[in-house]
């Protein structure tokens, strides 16, 4: 139980910390953008753990009435000028996020890029980066290292790999929702009546 609360308390602290430091302006721009595209396509892209996460937005956003797809969705219809794609990747490297998100562009898309990394290839494609701080590049930590790294008061996160980045976009997310809601003046009841009923 030891490494359970102790991680357990890094990712609380680490969720509060990223929330706080959320720019705002980003924030309002990426609103704005997703209430400018109720009567176009959302598409949301992101690879593995960030993949989840986008599915799980992807599923809020249709709840509230949006137009949205998964992209790699066999059912995922083609994108076009003035659509919107949410591309999410934490170090804003992934290849598949970054191909995704160039051929958006091409075609007169608007990409949204939510990335720990605003410099990233990912940043640099994106027509608006929304930063969730939480990600690091840094790999696993060498043994010979550890010392150092120790005393100079440098060390890795415990939760493994991006843990930190996803754990911290999908709270965002989350909360973007009940966000959306308030301003489009949709109810919980509203949600439900779009959830799926054949489960």
């Amino acid at each position: 139980m030891k490494w359970l609360k102790a991680a357990a308390e890094e990712i609380i602290a680490g969720i509060k910390s990223a929330i706080e430091e959320l720019n705002p302006n980003e924030v309002e721009r990426f609103i704005e953008l997703l209430l400018a595209a109720r009567d176009k396509k959302i598409f949301v892209i992101g690879m593995g753990r960030s993949g989840f996460v986008g599915r799980a937005f992807a599923l809020r956003l249709m709840n509230l009435g949006f137009n949205v797809y998964f992209l790699g969705e066999t059912i995922t219809p083609a994108a076009g000028k003035g659509d919107l794609l949410i591309a999410i990747s934490g170090t804003g490297t992934t290849k598949m996020v970054l191909t995704a998100s160039l051929a958006a562009k091409e075609i007169g898309a608007t990409v949204v890029a939510i990335t720990s990394f605003p410099e990233s290839p990912l940043g640099q494609i994106a027509d608006l980066v929304v930063t969730v701080k939480g990600r690091t590049k840094a790999g696993w930590p060498r043994e010979e290292d550890y010392l150092a790294r120790q005393l100079m008061g440098e060390r890795e996160p415990l939760t493994p790999l991006g843990s930190i980045f996803e754990n911290n976009c999908m709270v965002f997310l989350d909360g973007l929702i009940v966000e959306l809601m308030h301003r489009m003046g949709t109810t919980e009841e509203d949600l439900r009546r779009r959830h799926a009923t054949i489960e």
